[in-house]
């Protein structure tokens, strides 16, 4: 089921973009991607107002009211915030939707992206039955595209990367691969968990998320800096689309940047 689901439709949407653009595999990771963010615009949109009137919802004077009057009641508390959502039409859970989306996307397109980049005959031979027949009728209806199993092997080259090996570039006199793609990935993750957060009058919430802040872009560094550079072209982009996603829906706060700290006077 997952390869029927998942790996053989990410496969032959990236063998249709990568001769539609003139077989650059590269561009098609970066094409595939965009629309994967297009196509999830709506759950991102709904992560963005959810986040919103989650941090509205600790300044509103009602849960302000309701936290006092249950504090030493868990049970009951947990009871009125579920009913406090309801009444303000907050979705807690819209936050995790695009996040839970994210997984088997990545999974599924670094499997494709290793499927497909095989130059071994038997790795050939086990991608060519999973190139849909839909497809190869697509590449014969439209004048100037390939076969689909003309294409094969492809084109695995993009800039100074192999699109099937991890990212390194090479430095005359230095003796050692740098891996700049990794560091721009974790770079750009920094930044969007950044622009985007919110704080909270928990400060046990404003705690991990700052841990989160940091975490995360390590985390989608080690994935770039360890897999196949294919997936960290879809990481980047990903990235950069979604501070653009951000910026056009208005939801940056660019103070986050640069926090001030509060700084207490005391009189003597």
């Amino acid at each position: 089921m997952w390869e029927s689901l998942i790996i053989e439709p990410f496969i032959n949407a990236l063998l249709f973009i990568y001769d539609l653009i003139g077989e650059n595999f590269g561009l098609a990771i970066i094409l595939f991607t965009i629309i994967i963010k297009l196509v999830t615009w709506p759950l991102m949109s709904k992560q963005i107002k959810s986040s919103k009137a989650m941090q509205d919802m600790q300044s509103d004077p009602d849960w302000v009211a309701i936290q006092k009057k249950y504090k030493n009641d868990k049970d009951k508390l947990a009871q009125e915030q579920m009913s406090f959502y309801k009444e303000k039409g907050i979705s807690p859970f819209a936050s995790c939707l695009p996040t839970l989306f994210q997984f088997p996307v990545i999974i599924g397109l670094y499997q494709s992206i290793i499927q497909t980049m095989g130059n071994a005959p038997l790795q050939m031979l086990n991608l060519i039955p999973k190139i849909s027949p839909w497809l190869k009728d697509v590449f014969s209806f439209i004048p100037g595209l390939q076969e689909p199993i003309s294409l094969i092997p492809l084109n695995s080259q993009f800039l100074w990367m192999d699109i099937g090996q991890p990212e390194r570039i090479f430095i005359p006199g230095i003796s050692f691969g740098i891996p700049l793609l990794a560091v721009i990935v974790a770079l750009t993750s920094f930044l969007q968990t950044k622009l985007i957060s919110t704080s909270s009058a928990d400060s046990q919430s404003n705690q991990m998320s700052g841990m989160m802040n940091i975490y995360m872009p390590m985390l989608m560094g080690w994935f770039a800096y360890s897999l196949a550079s294919g997936l960290a072209l879809y990481f980047l982009t990903s990235n950069l689309f979604s501070i653009i996603q951000y910026a056009a829906l208005g939801r940056f706060d660019f103070k986050n940047l640069f926090p001030k700290k509060n700084v207490e006077v005391v009189k003597k």
